[in-house]
């Protein structure tokens, strides 16, 4: 059965943009705003709750004052102040400590108190997770599990009022988003060979096709 006879969204077939024009009347019929009318309905219904407001507002905000001006960190930082939030959690990979560093100390110069947690914090074997030497990364060497359940703890602990993602695994991200009090935010994420930067692959889609 086709996508669109499910009644599943697929915005990216649709070349008409009714939800950002504002001219309804050119909405198409597989556009969810005709089959899932009533979902908008809830959802809008949670924008009412005073927290998610003041996030939803801030974010508009930020965006409108920042766009095409500010980076991705100068949009963290004055999201973090519009909300008057003191205290920002930040996790992040072993293999981007340096930039966590600096991360760490823009942000405790922007006047908030970090707290940061590492990929690697327990330093339990990844024999105890269930994986066999053959799975290292270097067979032969101790390695530690990645342990995003425990970095999110941490940032619960400390009550950090906003989580910033730095670099961490596909997957482990799931994890650290799945167990982390929100809200949580994404600084960058990792992509070893694009130099972090995984919209690369994209871009430059005539020279990976292959790989796709």
């Amino acid at each position: 059965m086709p996508l669109n006879e499910k009644r599943y969204p697929d915005c990216t077939s649709c070349g008409r943009l009714a939800c950002s024009s504002g001219l309804k009347e050119k909405t198409p019929e597989s556009c969810p705003m005709v089959f899932d009318e009533e979902l908008f309905d809830r959802s809008f219904t949670e924008f009412q709750k005073e927290n998610l407001n003041n996030l939803a507002c801030s974010a508009a905000l930020v965006e409108a004052e920042g766009y095409c001006k500010w980076t991705r960190i100068e949009e963290i930082i004055a999201f973090a102040r519009r909300l008057e939030y003191k205290r920002i959690g930040l996790a992040y990979c072993i293999g981007l400590r340096l930039e966590a560093e600096r991360v760490s100390t823009i942000l405790t110069n922007s006047g908030f108190d970090v707290v940061s947690a590492i990929c690697k914090a327990g330093s339990i074997p990844k024999e105890k997770l269930g994986l066999t030497d053959n799975n290292k990364i270097k067979p032969g060497h101790f390695e530690a599990m990645c342990n995003p359940v425990a970095q999110a703890m941490l940032l619960n602990k400390a009550k950090t009022e906003l989580k910033v993602v730095l670099g961490l695994c596909v997957g482990h991200d799931s994890l650290f988003l799945q167990y982390a009090e929100p809200p949580v935010t994404i600084l960058a994420v990792k992509d070893r060979v694009l130099a972090h930067n995984p919209l690369g692959a994209i871009y430059a889609e005539h020279y990976f096709k292959k790989r796709f």
